[in-house]
């Protein structure tokens, strides 16, 4: 809500910007970037970094962002896998997942990003009360969460193809045809749940019209 906007804005300003891993794919892995927060504007923007080492200044590479995400609609949602991860789902269907320092820090970034999209959504009329609202973004981030299982099994697949030793070669046709499709499908689920949550932020709360 706006008061919980407010209440963040107030805070030090190092509570919506500062380094956080960022996980780019499974080749590469988590990578340090450094994350800033427009409150007003509902942007969430990630540029390079270097490490900081025993410089207490992070040295950012280049002015432009290296991405941004809006964040109207998005769900913000703590990972059980530990105390430091956490996601951002875009209602546009993007996703970043992050990971704090510790637990403290991880809480302090899911509280302002919160209070950014509550008051970003707010504005832009989504439909659903707060109950329901949480219990979608619960739903949305499960979802996310085995998605992200199975993008991680077809690296283990994809891996296991490639170094194939024995009588089937990695370059066998059925063999390549199965990593396609399971590649493949894994995509089409992502973007099926992205058009979801995309379509719950913007269809009308039949009960707000009956209201009226």
């Amino acid at each position: 809500m706006e008061s919980n906007l407010n209440k963040v804005l107030s805070m030090n300003r190092q509570q919506l910007s500062g380094q956080l891993y960022k996980y780019t794919n499974v080749v590469k892995g988590w990578q340090y970037r450094w994350f800033s927060v427009d409150a007003q504007g509902g942007l969430l923007s990630y540029y390079l970094c270097e490490p900081a080492g025993e410089d207490p200044n992070t040295h950012i590479v280049g002015s432009a962002p290296r991405g941004q995400v809006h964040l109207a609609g998005a769900v913000i949602c703590p990972s059980d896998e530990d105390s430091k991860t956490f996601t951002v789902n875009c209602a546009s269907g993007d996703m970043l997942k992050l990971r704090a320092v510790d637990a403290r820090a991880r809480q302090e970034w899911v509280d302002g990003l919160r209070a950014v999209v509550e008051s970003h959504s707010n504005s832009t009329g989504t439909a659903l009360p707060p109950r329901d609202q949480l219990a979608a973004h619960d739903a949305f981030g499960a979802a996310r969460q085995q998605l992200q299982q199975t993008e991680l099994s077809n690296a283990a697949l994809a891996r296991a193809i490639e170094n194939l030793n024995g009588p089937l070669s990695n370059t066998d046709p059925d063999l390549l045809m199965v990593k396609a499709l399971s590649a493949a499908s894994t995509h089409c689920l992502l973007q099926c749940l992205g058009l979801l949550q995309r379509h719950q932020e913007l269809v009308p709360d039949p009960r707000l019209e009956q209201s009226f």
